[in-house]
């Protein structure tokens, strides 16, 4: 099944989960019109064919302490793919980085970081991704006002 396919009941499902996944089958139901049991069956469905991927909460990060977000552009030696599988594997198991992406243009991956302040955005820099061969050089972009960030897609 493809996005197409969906029906508004479904897309009506698909939002009220973006906006508070926490929500019972029995309020889900009541949001969109259904029973519990057709609601439920359908939130299966979407499941199973991979529209919902899983469930997660939001942290707030200035309560964790995290203060500070940056995006790191990397350059690589090369682009082989050994390098570049490297790379991607060296990065998931950073939990400051946030998001990873390969791109197509000046630069080779853009990661977005998430730390506490610049002294302990400089000891990540240092001690994990100036250490990944592979890596050639390290620019980093620091964002002076967030003005959406959102995880909500449009359905």
């Amino acid at each position: 099944m493809i996005f197409d396919d969906l029906d508004k009941i479904d897309k009506r499902i698909l939002n009220a989960l973006q906006k508070d996944s926490s929500l019972s089958n029995n309020q889900l139901a009541d949001l969109v019109g259904l029973s519990p049991s057709p609601c439920l069956r359908r939130v299966r469905i979407l499941e199973d064919q991979g529209f919902i991927k899983g469930y997660s909460a939001r942290l707030n990060a200035e309560k964790l302490g995290l203060h500070l977000t940056l995006f790191v552009r990397v350059w690589l030696k090369s682009q082989t793919e050994d390098v570049v599988n490297h790379f991607s594997n060296s990065i998931k198991d950073l939990d400051e980085v946030q998001e990873c992406y390969l791109m197509v243009g000046d630069c080779d991956f853009v990661l977005k970081v998430v730390v506490k302040d610049l002294a302990d955005y400089r000891r990540f820099q240092v001690q994990h991704l100036t250490h990944i061969e592979g890596v050639s050089n390290i620019k980093t972009e620091v964002p002076v006002q967030t003005i959406k960030a959102t995880g909500k897609l449009p359905v």
